[in-house]
This record gives structure tokens, C-alpha cells and sequence, in this order.
């Protein structure tokens, strides 16, 4: 029987899936290196969400926005709303 996802795990795969579009559209730019990094990155929280079922060991006091890169994210808003939907799912995961 397949494991249920929880909502942080869904919530960390569709940031990641929503990076790897940005990071998709840039490839073959200057700025392709980055997105890809920052791909690698944003890993970390899926992985953190299957293991302990939150993201602060991750993270810690910091914001996703600002552990993924703030200039980064600020350079790609498409991916906000999927920042805040994280955010608000380790929330009431940990309130």
C-alpha cells in the first residue's frame, strides 16, 4: 500500500516543482546555474518533511525564502506562492 504524503511533503514537492520550472525556462542562460542550485537546495525540505515531518531542522529561525536565497526569490515571484503554502503547512503542522 502506498504511503500517504502529509500536507508538508506535498507542499515541499510542489516548491520544488515550481523551481524546476524557473529553472527550466532559464536554461541555457548566464542565470540557469543558480535556479538549478537553488533546486538542489529546496531537496533539503522534502527531505526534511518525509523524515521529521517539519522543516525547522532545515531551515531553523530563518524563512524559506531566505534559505533558498532572498535574491533568488525575489527575482522569481512565481514561486512565492508555493514558499507561503509551505510556510503555512509547517505551521499547522507545528504550530
Amino acid at each position: 500500500m502506498p504511503r500517504t504524503r502529509s500536507d508538508i511533503e506535498k507542499a515541499a514537492g510542489k516548491l520544488i516543482a515550481a523551481i524546476q520550472k524557473e529553472w527550466t525556462m532559464e536554461m541555457g542562460t548566464p542565470t540557469s546555474g543558480t535556479s538549478e542550485q537553488v533546486m538542489h537546495t529546496s531537496h533539503s525540505l522534502l527531505q526534511a518533511a518525509k523524515a521529521q515531518g517539519s522543516i525547522t531542522s532545515v531551515v531553523g529561525s530563518a524563512s524559506v525564502a531566505a534559505f533558498l536565497g532572498a535574491a533568488w526569490v525575489q527575482a522569481h515571484p512565481n514561486v512565492l506562492p508555493y514558499i507561503r503554502a509551505l510556510e503555512v503547512a509547517e505551521r499547522s503542522t507545528h504550530g
